[in-house]
């Protein structure tokens, strides 16, 4: 399956027809290699109608900085959206990207800057086969169920772990106060 039409389309969405290439060749030689592959890892990701991801932007100055929005399924953080924004180091896909809340939540992984933990895109678990989509869906699956064990507020992870009904409460109040509105 040729990349092209799909890359080729996604930028000219965002830049206007001075986009239109005719060849790979020429295509990877104007914007480089690795923003084609980002380019169509986003195209991917769009097409693959994710309900848990979406509201997908690219800044148009920077490439390599995506926004979204985590729209969970499990309570308490089910009434409510959470927007991200994924930063691609100029050596991806040799080094993970960057993951942050922009989104204020009461998450034991993730702490008040919105910096995450989560392991497949820690320096030492990080392959460099591993896809965009994957790592949206670990964070979805972190984000829907916490994992105590490797928390970054160790506050949050206690509350998880001895008194369930009190952390699902205040995190219920945390994301009614500060999540974005869920999209229809």
């Amino acid at each position: 399956r040729s990349s092209r039409p799909a890359v080729s389309h996604l930028l000219s969405r965002h830049f206007g027809d001075k986009f239109s290439f005719r060849g790979k060749k020429m295509f990877r030689s104007l914007i480089g290699a690795s923003i084609c592959a980002y380019l169509q890892e986003l195209a991917d990701i769009r097409a693959s109608g994710l309900k848990s991801f979406r509201d997908i932007t690219v800044d148009e100055g920077n490439l390599l900085l995506w926004s979204g929005l985590i729209v969970p399924e499990n309570a308490p953080y089910n009434k409510g959206a959470f927007r991200i924004e994924i930063t691609f180091p100029a050596e991806y896909p040799f080094k993970p990207p960057k993951i942050c809340f922009k989104t204020k939540i009461y998450h034991p992984n993730i702490d008040e800057k919105g910096q995450v933990c989560l392991p497949i895109i820690s320096a030492e678990n990080w392959k460099p086969a591993t896809k965009t989509d994957q790592v949206i869906q670990a964070l979805i699956a972190l984000v829907n169920d916490p994992e105590p064990e490797h928390p970054l507020r160790a506050d949050l992870a206690e509350e998880y772990l001895k008194d369930r009904k009190k952390f699902t409460k205040n995190a219920e109040e945390y994301t009614r106060k500060h999540s974005e509105k869920r999209p229809e």
